[in-house]
């Protein structure tokens, strides 16, 4: 399975490496007010994928600091003693990290 995800990636790779290769000539971008850009084709697709990445990343930095601050803020689980009685019901699982930091972000 390891030697196929790296077969996977290396022939993504290569047909990224083709794409840049096959379109090497010069692309016009019009802006405003008459103001333009040339620059080899390749340029101007990763300068876009850049900046859709840039803005989606900012468009989701709002609602991930409310999460995040929402999850400070709440106050932490009481975590059970270990010795409990054996005929006590069992306490929920609880864990010390937020929620925001339980799922990675």
């Amino acid at each position: 399975m390891k030697y196929l995800l790296w077969l996977l990636k290396a022939a993504i790779f290569f047909t990224l490496f083709a794409f840049a290769l096959n379109n090497q000539h010069d692309a016009t971008v019009y802006f405003f007010f008459g103001t333009s850009w040339r620059a080899p084709l390749v340029l101007v697709v990763l300068a876009a994928f850049a900046g859709g990445l840039v803005v989606g990343a900012l468009g989701m930095l709002p609602g991930w600091w409310k999460h995040r601050s929402a999850a400070a803020q709440r106050p932490a689980a009481p975590v059970a003693p270990a010795t409990a009685s054996p005929a006590a019901p069992p306490a929920p699982a609880t864990t010390d990290l937020p929620a925001v930091r339980q799922h990675g972000l």
